[in-house]
């Protein structure tokens, strides 16, 4: 079965299971989301949270992120991860494909996302898809939580 691409609607406990099994391929600081985290990142305006789907079970996940500024729409892609055993078959293609489609249907003028330069193979993917790498510093600062 081929796999699909939806836009999370809410965080039904099979959502809450998938992302939960996700996040560890992302950070080893976030260990887990609630459902009631997670609802309130699928109703959050200008944010979509996409599953991809294998035979009915989610493999993989992209946050995309749409919001208006001085200079126009813009989107930012977060959290991309695929199940490492549905790697290479066309995952990732398939929810970045998707968040671009959403963009653009949205009238974003740019999508930024930020990769690792040990990710060899999500940045190749990147660049097939059509993102360019820019010539950027980034920063971070973090905010201190108690």
């Amino acid at each position: 079965m081929a796999a699909s691409v939806e836009v999370a609607i809410t965080a039904g406990d099979d959502v809450v299971e998938a992302v939960n099994r996700l996040l560890p391929l992302l950070s080893a600081s976030v260990l887990s989301i609630t459902p009631e985290q997670l609802q309130a990142i699928i109703a959050a305006p200008g944010a979509s949270l996409l599953l991809a789907r294998e035979s009915g079970r989610i493999v993989g996940m992209l946050t995309l992120l749409v919001g208006a500024t001085p200079t126009g729409i813009r989107a930012l892609i977060e959290d991309v991860a695929v199940e490492t055993t549905a790697r290479g078959q066309g995952i990732g293609e398939l929810l970045m494909k998707e968040a671009l489609r959403i963009a653009e249907a949205r009238n974003a003028r740019t999508v930024d996302l930020t990769s690792r330069p040990s990710r060899e193979a999500a940045n190749r993917l990147y660049l097939r898809v059509g993102f360019e790498k820019r010539d950027t510093n980034v920063y971070r600062y973090r905010i201190q939580v108690d």
